[in-house]
């Protein structure tokens, strides 16, 4: 037993991964050839793809948004987790690599499930709520710029419906959100961030040190 959360060295990360972890040769392939790009570290973990894909299950979800494609890795987990039916809205502004991520989509059969959106985030999700889509999406995953996460959080949470979830993603940003000498635009924008969460009455929340961490919080 332990009262907090284990460290995990290599050789745990290992053994986690090794009994965990259910990634297919796809999802592997697609990580891997990301990995040879210059912006690889932006690049979700395995075993956070893999939570979220079992979080979409468990939700029983029906319809979600991503902000933050990038090379579909996290969209290509989550749409795997919808139904037949089922929509992804994903939103971002970089074609070169979400024309990698839709040959990926295309060849593991879930692109007629995402609706790729090539434009801001913020505009997107704006005009999402302005064609009455309020409260009708069971999950979103935001995970791009981090100095509009505060802007993409309060506009998914009008599209999410009562029980619905919002995952954020680096949260914990390499543990620079606790270092008070770190004060560059993004790490005050995810303090920020962790700040408004906590104090919200609007949703639950749990910061889970998963990744580079996430945050769920779920709308009441």
């Amino acid at each position: 037993m332990s009262n907090r959360t284990l460290n995990l060295n290599d050789t745990v990360y290992d053994y986690l991964l090794a009994h965990s972890l259910r990634e297919s040769a796809l999802l592997k392939q697609l990580r891997e050839e990301t990995a040879t790009l210059e912006m690889a570290r932006m690049q979700i973990s395995p075993e956070q793809g893999q939570f979220l894909n079992l979080l979409i299950k468990l939700l029983g979800a029906r319809q979600a948004i991503e902000v933050g494609v990038f090379t579909g890795y996290s969209a290509l987990c989550i749409a795997d987790a919808l139904p037949a039916d089922g929509r992804l809205v994903a939103c971002d502004i970089n074609r070169e690599w979400t024309d990698m991520a839709q040959r990926y989509w295309r060849e593991a059969g879930v692109n007629q499930k995402i609706e790729l959106l090539l434009a801001p985030a913020d505009k997107t999700l704006q005009k999402l709520i302005d064609h009455g889509n309020a409260n009708s999406f069971d999950f979103a995953f935001i995970d791009a710029d981090k100095t509009h996460y505060l802007t993409y959080y309060e506009q998914c949470l009008k599209l999410i419906r009562k029980g619905g979830i919002i995952a954020i993603d680096n949260t914990l940003w390499s543990g620079h959100v606790a270092d008070p000498d770190v004060n560059d635009e993004d790490t005050v924008a995810i303090r920020d961030v962790n700040d408004a969460l906590h104090s919200d009455s609007r949703v639950d929340i749990s910061l889970l040190p998963i990744g580079d961490g996430l945050t769920l919080a779920l709308k009441r």
